[in-house]
């Protein structure tokens, strides 16, 4: 009799007491997801590179380590994915670009750092767009990563194969990073659970470099299938890291705990604003009501939601200039002589920040100053802000939504209007399944932090999750 194919949907922790009361093995598991890997990526272009036989190795290792009780780590065999974004020594990583595609660094970053030391058992690679620059899931390398609800339909980006990997129960756990949204967007459009964390809580770290880049807006983030789960998988990145001298050196909050206080209703009295456009976001009027309803949610938990007056003009002049440039500092060396083999989002992205000047960019970070100001007095009024974590639901591969200020980077910033804001801000931020809409597609609800307060959006959003479950809903490709 086989293993219980349930079991590649079953939360991290759980799945660790059923290795610790010897019902199953990692190495069991492993093979599980190993199955439905080689089932289902095919069809959705989920991994860029897999990694089997290591995975196996490991497997074993801490099958062992259990039957000897000398299991450690957070994430002790719980199959996991990283993004491609993520440098991993000795294992290919192309950051989705056709430059990179034989690429194999010599060093991790931190995040795959961390998942390793955290005995977590790594299956691959997901797919990104080039760079992470895109609010799809679409490079050279193949085929579009397609969203499993509808296969004609992208599940956002750029950790598009992180979310469809979870939400298809090909990995437990799977790390993402956002640098306009790219963690709740895919969250959002797959109906998974990921957060944005504060700016320089998880350290970025790409190799050694002769002068620090700075880094205004990207963050590693933990993406799952459960609030509980990106919890541990957020514990385990989380942290500061000398090679990161941006990265926050506070120490790191109990987010375990925070998710275990949310499931035990502890939100009783937040204040909860809801603002359903940002003052300039045009949304669908489907995607709209479903969010109103979801957050009801949180009175009937004994929060209090009120019409929230954040107003904001769209930054996303502003925030470009900054997102591009970061970009094209870190990849400069290749352009323009390697531009042919960039996607055209890559390219216009980088003739942007190669025409954008000190003037530019001084009025970007100055309009960060802006955001900062206008969302400080919003957290003088309440705990949370709320919104849409997505104007629309998802739309057809390669045929997304409109332009914004007459810059048009293959349509798809028009629908990152509420998260790019947050990555300005520096603000924790994520996004939790709220509902399908009538296309059965998933939509998602956007919870805002204070800056430095993550524990506050994971037990909100905990509760949120035990009010209104969803692990237990399956796409079609699944």
């Amino acid at each position: 009799m086989g293993i219980n194919e349930n079991l590649a949907f079953t939360n991290a922790s759980e799945l660790q007491a059923l290795y610790s009361s010897k019902e199953i093995s990692p190495v069991e598991i492993t093979e599980l997801f190993i199955n439905r890997i080689e089932k289902l990526n095919g069809q959705l272009n989920v991994f860029l590179e897999c990694t089997f036989d290591l995975a196996r190795k490991k497997a074993v290792e801490a099958e062992k380590e259990i039957m000897n009780g000398t299991a450690s780590g957070l994430l002790h065999g719980i199959p996991t994915s990283i993004k491609d974004m993520e440098m991993t020594k000795g294992i290919k990583t192309t950051a989705g670009s056709l430059i990179f595609k034989d690429r194999i660094p010599e060093f991790d970053s931190v995040v795959s750092e961390r998942v390793k030391k955290e005995n977590a058992i790594v299956l691959g690679k997901t797919n990104t767009p080039e760079f992470g620059l895109l609010g799809e899931t679409r490079n050279k390398l193949g085929d579009d990563c397609r969203n499993p609800w509808n296969t004609n339909m992208t599940p956002g980006g750029s950790s598009g194969g992180a979310a469809v990997s979870l939400v298809t129960g090909m990995c437990s756990l799977a790390t993402g990073s956002d640098g306009g949204g790219s963690v709740r967007v895919p969250a959002s459009f797959s109906g998974v659970y990921g957060i944005k964390p504060t700016q320089g809580r998880i350290p970025r770290y790409a190799g050694p470099v002769s002068e620090p880049i700075s880094n205004q807006h990207s963050q590693g983030g933990p993406m799952a299938r459960s609030v509980a789960d990106a919890a541990l998988l957020f514990q385990a990145m989380a942290g500061h890291d000398a090679r990161d001298i941006s990265s926050l050196r506070e120490p790191v909050p109990d987010f375990i705990g925070a998710a275990k206080e949310g499931m035990s209703n502890g939100i009783k009295g937040l204040r909860i604003g809801w603002t359903p456009d940002f003052g300039f976001v045009n949304v669908d009027s489907e995607v709209l009501d479903i969010c109103k309803k979801a957050v009801n949610v949180f009175t009937d938990l004994g929060c209090s939601v009120e019409e929230s007056d954040f107003s904001i003009e769209d930054p996303f002049r502003h925030w470009v200039t900054l997102f591009s440039t970061f970009a094209y500092a870190m990849q400069q060396d290749y352009w323009p002589d390697r531009s042919s083999d960039m996607n055209p989002y890559a390219r216009d992205l980088f003739k942007h920040a190669s025409n954008s000047t000190a003037v530019d960019f001084t009025k970007a970070v100055g309009n960060v100053d802006s955001i900062k100001s206008a969302l400080a007095d919003q957290f003088n009024k309440f705990d949370l802000l709320v919104s849409p974590t997505m104007p629309v639901a998802p739309y057809e591969c390669g045929n997304p939504p409109g332009n914004i200020d007459g810059y048009d980077v293959d349509g798809s910033w028009a629908g990152l209007a509420f998260t790019y804001p947050i990555n300005s801000s520096g603000h924790p931020a994520a996004s939790i399944p709220a509902g399908l809409n009538s296309d059965g597609l998933p939509v998602g609800l956007h919870i805002i932090g204070k800056f430095g307060d993550e524990r506050t959006i994971i037990k909100a959003s905990a509760a949120f999750e035990k009010a209104k479950p969803w692990n237990h809903l399956r796409p079609p490709v699944s």
